[in-house]
């Protein structure tokens, strides 16, 4: 028996495998979208390298991992009906991580997120039908508290069906959670929702560069339309990856919903400047406010062009809700029940920055090793 993760090839999913394959004991039934098995097993090594040299993960691959070649959102994943009932046979557990999170596009949100999320509850109900599942675990996100503004929200008063949604991406990780607790009544949920996720605590290396370069365009600016003193809730993906490995193991976790995310303790548009301004031994930015305005409908125009700045802008659009609504998700739960909260993104932005920036926001993949020859499969 084994958890099934999907996801496994996207930033948190990769680190919640390598974190229960390097962490725990558990197997893992892994849903890959691959033409071939050697393709598949070449996607999942792309996406644990960043965690993993090769041997470790080749051994892995032979002794803990099983990869069924399948798409997130077709009937049963679109896997033969022997593959199905052998995935069904074999899971004790889910942990569902896939999502998209395109913010532009309700099509891709609706098709990946909804029919998605709706396949693997399928699943799931059909291993608790048959053999009983141990639990399920589902990465949300805390934008399903849609908009706020200057507050310190808690997980059970996050959701407002009244609330207006940010976009088509909170709008539909809400509504999976209402499916979730509709669907599994009687098998034990956990429902994680991370802030915005950004950089890797202990290493400066990333593989995920949207955020990052929203951050890059902003730490190039001399002057910010943000108040200084207002917080953005950020939080190393290695505290959210041990936090989901972790409950999802544990027997009896003591609550069903968790906010994965720096809480209170959120570092302001201040703090993180003059971090960053320290570290690069330059000036840091000014922060006219009044500016916020006309900044995001500069955003808007340049976000047409095709340029590395119109490129810039266009991410700065989707993300820049995220930036000025001076909300922070309370995080009690989880640092209370892990004895342990996430590194400030003040200790580790610059390194973060500055690999993105050298490696021109694109992560050194190696290839699959000759000597490791074609598919174990």
């Amino acid at each position: 028996m084994a958890i099934f993760l999907t996801g496994s090839t996207g930033y948190i999913g990769a680190h919640v495998a390598a974190n229960l394959l390097e962490g725990h004991e558990a197997g893992l039934n892994l849903l890959v979208r691959a033409r071939d098995p050697h393709e598949a097993e070449l996607r999942l090594w792309q996406a644990l390298q960043l965690h993993l040299e090769f041997p470790r993960f080749y051994e892995y691959l032979q002794t803990r991992i099983r990869i069924f070649r399948g798409d997130l959102t077709a009937p049963q994943f679109g896997l033969a009906p022997d593959d199905y009932e052998r995935l069904v046979h074999h899971t004790d557990s889910v942990i569902h991580c896939a999502a998209s999170l395109n913010r532009k596009s309700e099509k891709s949100c609706l098709n990946v997120n909804l029919r998605g999320t709706l396949e693997v509850l399928q699943l799931a109900r059909s291993a608790d039908y048959y053999h009983g599942l141990r639990r399920f675990s589902h990465v949300s996100t805390v934008a399903v508290a849609g908009q706020r503004q200057d507050e310190v929200v808690t997980e059970d008063l996050s959701i407002d069906w009244e609330r207006s949604d940010y976009d088509p991406y909170a709008r539909t990780k809400k509504f999976c959670e209402h499916m979730i607790r509709q669907l599994l009544p009687e098998v034990p949920r956990t429902i994680f929702r991370p802030s915005i996720v950004l950089g890797d605590s202990r290493y400066a290396q990333t593989t995920q560069f949207d955020m990052v370069k929203s951050f890059v365009f902003l730490a190039g600016l001399p002057v910010l339309p943000f108040r200084p003193n207002d917080k953005i809730d950020i939080v190393n993906v290695d505290f959210v990856a041990d936090a989901i490995a972790t409950l999802h193991q544990k027997d009896k976790p003591l609550y069903d919903t968790y906010h994965l995310s720096s809480g209170t303790a959120s570092q302001s548009f201040r703090e993180l400047t003059a971090a960053l301004a320290a570290a690069g031994q330059k000036r840091g930015p000014i922060f006219l406010p009044f500016l916020e305005r006309p900044f995001s409908a500069g955003v808007n125009r340049l976000s047409g062009r095709r340029s590395s700045m119109g490129r810039g802008a266009a991410l700065m659009k989707v993300f820049l809700p995220y930036l000025t609504w001076n909300t922070v998700f309370d995080n009690a739960r989880v640092t209370a029940e892990l004895r342990r909260k996430p590194v400030p993104f003040s200790h580790y932005s610059y390194p973060l920055l500055k690999f993105s920036r050298e490696r021109n926001f694109s992560y050194p993949y190696q290839d699959w090793p000759a000597r490791a020859g074609g598919s174990a499969a």
